[in-house]
């Protein structure tokens, strides 16, 4: 009785070893996205640039302070003001832009960076709140008792210990795969990047006529303002994130995203399209459309933020999600 095996020929070109440092994810509402991971340096960049931001702004404050204690003579109260205030910045820095930024910071931005749940969900507060209130243990307190100078006696001992405390967190990031600080792994975050592209800013330049009240001007896909406030800036940002996607699975995406949109919003219009001219034409409105509503001082973080004016698809009374 033959027997036959199964032979691998030589030119048989092998399976696309994925790149170092990328990360697929697939978020809640089961779309697959695929991102790079930051290089440690660029991290470690970032908080630089960061940091100096803070020292400005603190010696700003300082300075400012200094001022006016020496015209009023307050100066044990402009001290204990002065403390309060560098407290402030160091501890709600890093949290206030990440929440204001949806996960960047002005040293983030300047190296096309940004954090993002690690599970492909909405960057949470709570999150963004224990990765920054872990940075006091990892960084500033560390750095805290080395500038400010240990007991006489015990300064050896004291100046090795706080810098094998603060070595560990540094070079925490060089023994994990994720590159992950301890205040990522403590939130359940990646900080990855996230490079401009000019595609979208091009495309999201041909949403900005309107027709009408009630509707905004696309060539082929017209969508209505209720369709439009069904999402906000995080969807908006995956959107994103989808489009600028490539590679060999990049087509069933923009299927996949198609049709859960136009699900989603209840698109009643031809049922085969062109799935990246709809996605495009999609984000360029909804792009147009949360602008507009900033020029109002109307802004929606997510598809769950219901603020919006009365009478509004996300305002009080407003239904569905």
């Amino acid at each position: 009785m033959a027997t036959t095996s199964t032979r691998v020929t030589p030119n048989q070109p092998a399976p696309a070893a994925r790149p170092k440092g990328e990360r697929r994810i697939v978020t809640p509402e089961g779309v697959p996205l695929t991102f790079q991971l930051a290089e440690r340096g660029e991290r470690a960049a970032a908080v630089l640039i960061d940091l100096v931001i803070m020292l400005v702004a603190l010696g700003a404050v300082v300075l400012s302070f200094v001022f006016v204690s020496w015209q009023l003579g307050f100066s044990e109260i402009i001290i204990g003001v002065t403390l309060l205030l560098f407290f402030l910045i160091r501890t709600f820095y890093f949290v206030y832009f990440e929440l204001r930024w949806q996960g960047a910071t002005p040293g983030k931005r300047a190296l096309g960076l940004r954090v993002i749940d690690r599970k492909g969900g909405y960057l949470r507060p709570d999150a963004v709140f224990a990765r920054n209130i872990l940075r006091e243990v990892e960084l500033f307190l560390p750095l805290t008792l080395l500038l400010a100078g240990p007991e006489q006696g015990s300064s050896a001992w004291v100046n090795l210990l706080t810098l094998g405390w603060l070595s560990v967190f540094i070079l925490l990031p060089f023994f994990n795969k994720d590159r992950l600080r301890a205040g990522d792994v403590i939130a359940g975050t990646w900080v990855v990047s996230a490079p401009k592209t000019l595609l979208l800013s091009d495309v999201a330049a041909g949403a900005k006529a309107k027709q009408g009240p009630n509707q905004t001007a696309a060539p082929e896909f017209p969508f209505s303002r209720s369709q439009l406030e069904i999402y906000g800036i995080y969807e908006l940002q995956t959107l994103e994130d989808v489009l600028r996607q490539k590679g060999p699975q990049t087509q069933e995406t923009l299927r996949e995203v198609t049709l859960r949109v136009q699900r989603k919003i209840g698109w009643t219009g031809e049922e085969k399209v062109d799935y990246r001219r709809f996605l495009e034409a999609f984000y360029a409105a909804l792009r147009a459309h949360l602008e507009s509503r900033l020029l109002f001082g109307e802004r929606r973080e997510n598809k769950h933020d219901r603020k919006g004016p009365p009478g509004s698809a996300d305002g009080p009374g407003a239904t569905g999600s």
